[in-house]
This record gives C-alpha cells, structure tokens and sequence, in this order.
C-alpha cells in the first residue's frame, strides 16, 4: 500500500481547516440520497455506487456522542469498512459526509486523520481521500498479526461457558444462513463477526481495539477476490468446527486448528491479489 508523501496530508487539511474552521454543517448540506454516487466518488469498487452506505453513515449518526466526535465518526467510517461497503478505490466527499453525519468538516478531517493513521484511508495531495488497496507486504504483515492476537487469545482460554459463545454461535448461523441463500458478502461479514467476537473472549479493550482495526484492514483484501463465494465458502464450514472444539474446551486444539485456518486464509488472498494485478493492462508508454 502506498502511502502519501510525509507531511501532504497535514499540509493539505491544514490550509482547507484555515478557509472552514466555521463550518459546521447542522441541517445537512448534502442530504442522505440526492447527492450520493454524483461526480465519480465511488471509486473502482462502487457498482451499487455511494447511496446504500452514505445512507447507513447518515443512519448511524445518531449513535454520536459528541463528546468525543472525531472517534465516533471514525468509528462509523471503520465499520462501513468492516463490513465491505466502503471498497478500495473509493473516494470519501467531505460535502456528503458532513450533510450524512452533520458534523463540522474539522471534526470530520480529524476522523479521516485518524483513520489515515489507522491505514484504513490515504490522503492523496490534491485529489482528496480514499480508501486504500493492499498489497502483499501488507496481507503477510496483517496475517502476521492475527495470528498471534487470535491463536493466542484461543491458546489462553479456560473456561468458556454457554453465555460467552453466543455470539460466535449467532455468526456462524447468519454465515450458514447466508451461504445457503448465495449472499458471499453477508457471509464475509458474518465471518468478520465471527472473528472479533472470538478474540473478544479474552475479556481485554486492548485487543479489541487492536482486533477492530485489524478486521477492517483485512477486509479491504476481500475484494481482491474475483469471486467472494470462492473465497468464503470453506471458511463456512472450518468456522463451525472451530466453534464446536472451543464449545468442548479443547481449546489447545482449536489454536492448531486455526493456525492453519489462518494459513491457508493467506495463501488464498496472496494468490487472488497476485492475480488481480496480473491480470490489470499495463500502462501505455508516453508518446
């Protein structure tokens, strides 16, 4: 993933905060519908265009505290992520989002600073903020990471009653639910769940923290993936699996299990992303 030149993006929010450190937009500005998907913010990945997630952004703008504003609207900005609406490729409108969020532009690029830092957005001098795409450096280092937050968490657990598997129970049905009626995206954010909700038996913030952003980053990989059913439909199956040794204790050989799990989880990503940027025409040369 290629980032932006050090110091682009601070220099270019700073001069655009002097000309709109007034700018807070209350009555909405861009609205929810009417001006999402206009003038070729979707990107490479938007064929539903910007309108379904700018509207579930609005949606979730009454869950701001705005105490703490900035990280809220990161927070909405992350889980679009997270579930796959936001793709690589695609351009965020200030003048969308403030009318969606009905937050000031301050607080909004403090958001989109956040999440620059987080690698979920990059800052491109002049043409304004997009999501980014992995490459892969960037899915070896992800997968690096998992597998020491999620084999570990699995490895360290005692006991794990009934109460604290119900939500890993709930995203295997929805994912089994969801394969069954052919929706791969449900099942890939079904899958996603499955994830954060098993690192979170280790009962710590910390690594939740650490677990949301790391979901979110991985799932910009996804789409690299020409065909989603191909690349969630074993996990489908290995998911219950796993779920049932955690249900019996084994919890040593769940960590076995899913270090292999993750293994193969990598090497079939690698692959989809070596394909995709073979597959892309290579630039002309100048005449």
């Amino acid at each position: 993933m290629n980032d932006p030149p050090r110091g682009s993006w601070d220099q270019g929010l700073d001069g655009a905060a002097r000309a709109g450190d007034a700018d807070d937009v209350t009555g909405g500005t861009a609205g929810t519908g009417g001006t999402a998907g206009t003038g070729g913010t979707a990107g490479t990945g938007g064929t539903a265009g910007t309108g379904a997630w700018l509207r579930t952004v609005a949606a979730e703008s009454a869950l701001l505290d705005r105490s703490s504003t900035a990280e809220r609207v990161a927070d909405v900005l992350r889980r679009r992520i997270t579930e796959g609406d936001l793709t690589p490729g695609t351009r965020l409108s200030e003048e969308q989002l403030v009318g969606a969020l009905r937050v000031s532009r301050n607080t909004l690029r403090e958001a989109f600073r956040l999440l620059t830092h987080e690698r979920l957005l990059v800052h491109q001098l002049h043409r304004g903020v997009f999501v980014p795409e992995l490459d892969e450096s960037d899915l070896v280092d992800l997968y690096r990471l998992r597998r020491a937050v999620e084999c570990d968490v699995v490895r360290s657990l005692t006991d794990v009653d009934a109460v604290q598997l119900r939500p890993l129970h709930d995203d295997v049905a929805a994912g089994e639910s969801a394969a069954a009626r052919g929706d791969w995206i449900a099942v890939g954010t079904a899958n996603m769940r499955f994830h954060r909700h098993l690192v979170g038996l280790a009962g710590s913030h910390r690594i939740d923290e650490v677990a949301a952003r790391l979901m979110a980053e991985l799932r910009l990989a996804f789409h690299a993936v020409a065909s989603p059913q191909e690349l969630h439909r074993p996990y489908v199956t290995r998911n219950r699996d796993l779920l049932d040794l955690l249900a019996r204790g084994e919890h040593e050989r769940a960590a076995k299990e899913l270090e292999e799990y993750l293994h193969d989880s990598q090497a079939q990503l690698l692959l989809a992303v070596q394909r995709t940027r073979a597959a892309r025409p290579t630039a002309e040369e100048p005449t």
